[in-house]
């Protein structure tokens, strides 16, 4: 007897997909996602047999998972072209190379062992937005299929085709010591290869792969993993740390003297050192960025617009496409990089490449080259629990509540709210140029809180606390994964 049919509604993401492993997806339910994937895919570019490039993660079961997806693809009409071992980068990469019609990558990214997902785009170099995501999952549960014949074929050697992509336009002059960590994850495949390729002398920091994470997740905002990179920076006197996640599409980076340097100032370093050479430039950031962008004199003085977008690799990868902008930067570590530095995805490895560029052409050290920006004082990205199923009304209830206090001038911390902003959650700004946000997750149940101060780490503080004190009153709030 086959195995019933298991496949939670939860799962399905604003932009990707993401399940606990047999508890809420079996194989079936997996190989019924790839049926609804494959009738998507074929929907949308009018093909019967569109080509679709598929990848996955170094998990002990993203193998099985990517065969029921495999299974579930060809049912429907579509001719599979299997990639192997990847990265999420290296499967966009690859519908570029081999021009294919769509991709899928079975990954969790960051996410713990257990977890399960797909990330998976039909445009170039752009992945599902939340219309496709709600399409998918509408014909995934409904069972709206379409059948045909389709194929699988291996496509062997492909990591090499991705290496040397990058490797042969990145060549550096200097000899930059960094260290490449990996969290055991699939990257350690990968930067190591790259890095020393384009002239960096590389100090490995648990690159062999072990998918028991037996240190810590591969996540580039995950404490534990930027200390470590950070011990190993100054035992190796290196003049930069590179921090990969689990897919490969992020990368964090600590300095010189060890110091972790949050992913929107190095996406305002990068714009900077880019803005005399592409003047008139987009620069696209998200909503946990720091407010430094919008001062910034040398972007000013080269012409160069930023625009604050929603939080989510898809958003920023599509408004990025959309404006055609320059590069994309989000605080998490997603970094895209639009023609003609790149083709419009988040490639971590892609993003340490441009930041070996940047100390490539300046003759400083990563520890100097950051405090030419103005100090700020930013939280780290604070996740406390709210159930899914709640936490977008509880955004939308705190929204209600900061329009009342900005319409009232109710001052926080002895200042009113200048300025709000609802393009995702809410990010309220002050005359200092402080900040806070509060948007709800859109992988885990959570919210998010970030918070920034130029004036003192007090007061940032006192903003996150006025936060917490707003969201504590809601009754709907469990732990935070961290706290300042």
């Amino acid at each position: 007897m086959s195995q019933s049919i298991k496949i939670d509604p939860l799962g399905f993401r604003e932009y990707d997909a993401r399940w606990v492993y047999k508890k809420d997806i079996n194989s079936e339910g997996i190989k019924n996602l790839g049926k609804g994937l494959g009738t998507q895919i074929i929907k949308h570019t009018g093909k019967e047999n569109p080509r679709v490039i598929v990848g996955h993660d170094y998990r002990s079961y993203s193998e099985d998972i990517k065969s029921a997806l495999i299974e579930g693809l060809i049912s429907t009409g579509c001719y599979v072209e299997d990639i192997g071992l990847s990265l999420s980068p290296m499967v966009y990469f690859a519908q570029f190379n081999l021009n294919g019609d769509a991709v899928a990558m079975v990954t969790a990214s960051h996410n713990e062992n257990g977890w399960t997902g797909v990330k998976m785009g039909i445009q170039k170099g752009l992945t599902h937005a939340p219309n496709e995501m709600k399409e998918l999952k509408d014909i995934t549960l409904n069972n709206k299929f379409v059948n045909g014949e389709g194929n699988e074929k291996k496509i062997n050697g492909f990591q090499k085709i991705y290496k040397d992509d990058l490797i042969n336009n990145n060549k550096i002059n200097k000899k930059i010591k960094a260290v490449v960590a990996c969290g055991n994850g699939t990257a350690g495949v990968f930067a190591p290869d790259i890095l020393r390729g384009i002239g960096c002398d590389v100090i490995e920091l648990d690159c062999k792969l072990d998918w028991t994470f037996p240190k810590y997740n591969p996540n580039p905002e995950d404490l534990k993993m930027l200390h470590a990179i950070s011990k190993a920076v100054k035992d190796n006197n290196a003049d930069i740390g590179f921090g990969f996640d689990g897919d490969g599409d992020r990368v964090g980076v600590i300095d010189n003297e060890g110091n972790e340097i949050f992913s929107d100032k190095i996406g305002l370093l990068i714009a900077r050192h880019l803005a005399p050479t592409y003047k008139n430039s987009k620069f696209i950031i998200d909503v946990k960025s720091t407010s430094l962008f919008t001062t910034d004199k040398i972007l000013k003085e080269n012409n160069c617009e930023t625009i604050y977008w929603k939080t989510g690799h898809s958003h920023i990868k599509r408004k990025v496409n959309k404006e055609k902008a320059l590069a994309g930067f989000e605080k998490s570590g997603h970094f895209f990089f639009n023609k003609p530095l790149g083709y419009g995805f988040d490639d971590g490895i892609n993003s340490a490449i441009h930041i070996c560029h940047l100390l490539d052409n300046q003759n400083l050290s990563m520890s100097k080259i950051i405090k030419e920006l103005p100090k700020t004082y930013q939280s780290p990205t604070m996740a406390p629990y709210c159930k899914d199923e709640e936490k977008y009304q509880v955004v939308e209830e705190i929204t209600k509540e900061f329009e009342i206090l900005k319409k009232e001038k109710i001052e926080i911390d002895n200042q009113p709210i200048k300025e709000i902003l609802t393009v995702n959650g809410i990010r309220f700004m002050f005359e200092d140029g402080s900040w806070g946000l509060i948007r709800a997750s859109s992988n885990k149940p959570s919210l998010v809180i970030v918070t920034e101060s130029p004036s003192s780490d007090e007061r940032k503080r006192k903003i996150f606390e006025f936060i917490d004190k707003l969201l504590q009153k809601t009754g709907k709030i469990g732990e935070y994964d961290q706290k300042i």
